[in-house]
């Protein structure tokens, strides 16, 4: 297969190239967290360290060096415009309190955005020796091992991913979790949403919901979930709206309107 988008492929490689380069700074990080210097954010469960800023920094050289044109969004230094059509869209370590925690639950995500779309997604799990990658029409592959959902899986015969931050209350995620538990379904929650979208589509979760997410978090998982078979719940990436947070949800095609239901959302066209 060959994607009709020019330039898809050559970036497509160069993303799971960077994916697995950083991956090895990270993990290197991780394996002497006890000397990083840990900072908090607006919220204290909000981290992050030398090691999310020189791993983006990472990132971001390689971008340059082979795309200077692109524009590039990062967690940690902010956007960057470009004028070639493409955006880069990255979170160099999406689960930092489980990483400077000692826990294997984190992940780089680096996404590709054309024409205000994911059209590439590669999520990589140092811990774990996983690399999760997508790009638009191209199918999705676990480790090179094609993704595709299993349409008959539900809420009450798989687990579902569910996420939550402080721009979310008690009272919402008590809610979601009570309509979930009520419909039949069972959750989990790992500390990386990233990772929980990637789980989703290969089929590990047979969804994910967190009511307030950014795209750096989102992006590549929903370009995976996509190519794999399943639903994402559109995400605004046009302006500044890609800057901002929204409602993230993606799903099996079994689970879709039951998780509707549960996260109390309308059906929109992908």
């Amino acid at each position: 297969m060959t994607s009709p988008i020019a330039g898809l492929e050559a970036r497509f490689a160069l993303t799971k190239t960077i994916a697995e380069e950083a991956g090895r700074l990270a993990h290197d990080y991780f394996l002497q967290r006890e000397t990083l210097v840990i900072e908090t954010k607006a919220d204290a469960h909000d981290v992050v360290s030398i090691a999310d800023r020189n791993v983006e920094t990472l990132i971001r050289d390689r971008i340059s060096a082979s795309f200077p044109d692109d524009g590039v969004l990062g967690e940690e230094h902010g956007l960057v415009s470009g004028t070639s059509g493409f955006t880069w869209v990255i979170d160099p370590i999406d689960g930092t309190t489980p990483f400077v925690n000692g826990m294997p639950n984190w992940c780089i995500s680096i996404a590709v955005l054309y024409a205000d779309k994911p059209v590439i997604g590669v999520i990589q799990s140092p811990c774990h020796d996983e690399l999760y990658a997508a790009a638009s029409g191209l199918g999705a592959t676990l480790n090179g091992k094609t993704l595709r959902l299993d349409a008959t899986r539900t809420i009450r015969d798989a687990v579902t991913g569910l996420g939550a931050n402080n721009h979310v209350t008690p009272a919402e995620v008590a809610g979601i979790v009570e309509r979930l538990l009520a419909a039949g379904g069972n959750f989990m929650r790992n500390g990386s949403g990233a990772l929980m979208i990637a789980y989703v589509a290969a089929g590990r979760l047979v969804g994910y919901y967190e009511p307030y997410m950014h795209a750096w978090d989102c992006l590549a998982g929903y370009c995976l979930v996509n190519e794999a078979g399943g639903w994402s719940l559109p995400f605004p990436t046009q302006g500044e709206a890609l800057t901002r947070g929204s409602a993230v949800l993606v799903a099996a095609p079994g689970a879709i309107d039951d998780l509707l239901k549960v996260a109390q959302l309308e059906r929109k066209a992908a």
